[in-house]
Formats: structure tokens, C-alpha cells, sequence
């Protein structure tokens, strides 16, 4: 094992959980932006964002429908730059995917674990371009964990960390048109980006724009690293070409449509890194790395004993997006938290994550970790719910398929 590997490996052990003190919520750049369009702000994650612009159902068309763009404000979420001769070395012994294979102008998503393999962040690794410089994006929830998780081993090599997020925003346009709009605005080489590839893009007279086509709703979509100057000129360009802004309200729904967990909701430190289900956010061929030899012992044995699943609740599942106090769909009809059991109510077997009504299907849905013998798609299954239990079947994910996974809709 390399030295760098050793210093990883002895930290990652003496890592703690931490504590944070109740604080006032931050507040985004672009708020006024988000006032001056309609917005409804709600507090989710420490953040005050925009939960709603008015409709939350034009918004969720605007993505999941055939000829719509989304226009979203994800600059909560955490950017931690890292570079430095040694940076791909370090990376490499801290992350579950190979950095050390990742070619400039892409990206990969991966898992940090801690050394019993259990899950302490998600995060995409990016590398726009060809200095051995990235970005880590990651969750509101995480931003800390993965900064403080590198920042520890910035004394031990070559190898500097930044916390990015307080002096950029991120925005990302989502949808059927995304590609045509980013075309207009950036030009035809960066609309012709592949999935999974990111590049540095000139935008007026800005020191730059990195961009990535990524999803975060099933359907195709673009990501923009920018200064907080050139995020609100580019919010207001990408609005004036015709998307539509997007709240966390219906970005909620897309997400369990789509199946895309969320740390502190549907995954935790509870969790070994597989029961998420992101199979490609682990490289089992790269060699030592925090926590590798229990996740791949997991993997070579066969499976895990529970695993992220989606669930199909039966009836009309009628919902809303809001109630009239303004609660997210998520927490109304089957509680976050509701017991699952087998279809005759004698064994328990996993816990709902999430939840929300599926315009697409016409059904409640959810997220849920359900153990490994009931994981079958088609499974019978019932939910405590109010009023009585709930009929569901279990379906794999994504539950709704969008443009970025092509093949139409999913479900039982």
C-alpha cells in the first residue's frame, strides 16, 4: 500500500459524524431573481430556495415533457475543487470510482465511504479539462463531509483543496430542449457534449463557465459552474430563451421518478455504499481505497441484504403538489418512514424514503429500502399508510424513464 494510501486509510478511521448548530438559513445569489419571477420560498437543506414559481405543475411539464426546458437553481449543493500533482493519487484512495482513468473533459459519479464501507457522500468527479484539476459536486447535506474529508490530507503531498461554493452558482437546465438552448448560447461544441463529458465554455466577457451534461430528473440536461455574475446573466439568458424556472417542488418528483437518492432522506451513513443502488459509482478492477475490500467483498458474494427500490402504490393515487400550508407532495398520502411488509402483513421488510404522486403514471409513488428477497419487480407488497395499510408492487428504477434513459416509461 502507497503512503498516501496509508494516511487516507488511518484518517478515514479517526472520522466522526460531527455536529452541526441550528443556523439561520442561507440565502442564494440569485434571490431576487427568484422573487422577481414568482417564487415561493421554503427552507430545505439550511437554503432558503425556491420551493414553487407558481404552478409546480407547469414546472414539472416543462422538464418531463416532450418539447420543455427547466431552468433550476441548485447552487446549494457543494463544490469542492481539488488539484495538485498528487491530486488523482489522493482522489483515487478516498473515492470508490477511478479518478485515475478519468480523462480530461469528463466526469464520473462516485461514493465517499468511510472504512467500514458505509456511505458518507455522494459526489460527481470533474475533470473539464486537461491540468489535473477537479470539481467535486455534491449534495447540500454533504458539502462539508467531502470537503472536510479532503481537506485533511492537503499537509501530506502535493494535493490542494478548495471549498468552491460560496464563490460560484450552479444552475442546471433540464429537458427536451436543453440541448437546443445551450446551443444558442454556448455554441455548437458544447451542446454536442456527451453524457458524461464536461468542458470549459466562453460566456461574454466572464472568466469562464464549466459545463456538464449531467441529469438530475431522467432527462436530458446540462449543468453550468459559473461566478455569481455570470450565473445571474446566464439565469436570465437561459429564461429569455424560453425555459421555464423550476422549484424543488416539482424537482422533488422528478427525482423519485427518476430514482436519484438523496443523502439524509433515502440513503445515510447507515447505509453500505451498494444498498444505494448507483452501481456506477463503484469500480470494482482500481485497487485499495477507503472502505473497498467490504464493498467489493459484497459485490463478489452476490448482493446485498437490502437495496434502494421504487414502489407503485395501487389506485388513483389523486395528488397535488402542495397542500395549502405549502407541503411538499413528498409527506402527504404514505408517510416517510411507513413500514413495509409482505403481502400478509407477517414480516417486515423495508421502510418508504420518499414519496410523491407521479403525474407520468397517474400513481403514488416511492423510494424505499426493501430487503433483497422481495426486490423482484412485481413483488406485492403493502405500506402502512393513513387509513390503513396500501396496496404496492415493487418496481425497479428508474419509475419513469426519461429522455436520458431512452425506452419510455417503467413501472411494475
Amino acid at each position: 500500500m502507497s503512503e498516501a494510501a496509508e494516511q487516507i486509510n488511518a484518517a478515514a478511521t479517526r472520522d466522526g459524524a460531527g455536529t452541526r448548530e441550528q443556523a439561520p438559513p442561507r440565502r442564494l445569489a440569485l434571490e431576487d431573481l427568484h422573487l422577481r419571477a414568482g417564487a415561493r420560498m421554503s427552507e430545505r437543506d439550511g437554503w432558503l430556495v425556491p420551493a414553487s414559481y407558481g404552478d409546480a405543475a407547469a414546472e414539472y411539464e416543462a422538464v418531463r415533457g416532450a418539447g420543455g426546458a427547466g431552468l433550476i437553481d441548485l447552487s446549494p449543493r457543494g463544490r469542492v475543487g481539488a488539484s495538485g500533482r498528487e491530486a488523482v493519487q489522493f482522489l483515487n484512495g478516498l473515492v470508490t470510482n477511478d479518478v485515475k482513468a478519468l480523462a480530461p473533459g469528463a466526469w464520473v459519479l462516485a461514493a465517499l465511504p468511510n472504512p467500514q464501507g458505509r456511505l458518507l457522500a455522494f459526489a460527481r468527479v470533474l475533470r473539464p479539462g486537461e491540468e489535473e484539476s477537479f470539481i467535486l459536486d455534491t449534495e447540500p447535506a454533504t458539502r462539508e463531509t467531502v470537503f472536510r474529508s479532503l481537506e485533511r490530507f492537503t499537509l501530506a503531498g502535493d494535493f490542494r483543496v478548495r471549498d468552491l461554493s460560496d464563490e460560484t452558482a450552479q444552475l442546471s437546465l433540464q429537458g427536451a430542449r436543453a440541448s437546443g438552448i445551450v446551443r444558442a448560447l454556448l455554441g455548437q461544441e458544447i451542446a454536442n457534449l456527451e453524457r458524461g463529458r464536461a468542458a470549459l465554455a466562453r460566456w461574454r466577457e466572464s472568466e469562464g463557465v464549466t459545463v456538464a451534461r449531467a441529469t438530475h430528473t431522467g432527462e436530458d440536461g446540462f449543468d453550468l459552474f459559473a461566478g455569481a455574475a455570470a450565473a445571474r446573466e446566464l439565469w436570465e439568458a437561459i429564461a429569455h430563451a424560453g425555459a421555464l424556472p423550476v422549484g424543488y417542488d416539482a424537482l422533488e418528483v422528478l427525482r423519485v421518478e427518476a430514482g436519484v437518492p438523496r443523502y439524509g432522506v433515502d440513503v445515510t451513513d447507515a447505509n453500505v455504499v451498494s444498498e444505494a443502488g448507483l452501481d456506477e459509482a463503484v469500480s470494482y478492477t482500481k485497487g485499495c481505497y477507503v472502505g473497498q475490500e467490504i464493498i467489493a467483498r459484497i459485490h463478489w458474494r452476490g448482493h446485498v441484504a437490502k437495496r434502494l427500490a421504487g414502489l407503485v402504490l395501487e389506485g388513483d393515487g389523486r395528488g397535488a403538489f402542495a397542500d395549502e400550508d405549502g407541503e411538499a407532495v413528498t409527506r402527504n398520502g404514505v408517510g416517510v418512514g411507513a413500514k413495509i411488509t409482505n403481502a400478509d402483513a407477517s414480516r417486515e421488510i423495508g421502510r418508504v424514503t420518499s414519496s410523491a404522486f407521479s403525474p407520468r403514471l397517474g400513481r403514488r409513488i416511492a423510494l424505499a429500502v426493501v430487503k433483497y428477497d422481495f426486490l423482484a419487480p412485481g413483488t406485492e407488497v403493502l405500506i402502512e399508510g393513513e387509513g390503513g395499510a396500501r396496496r404496492a408492487r415493487v418496481a425497479s428504477l428508474p419509475l419513469v424513464r426519461g429522455g436520458w434513459r431512452a425506452g419510455g416509461e417503467a413501472s411494475s
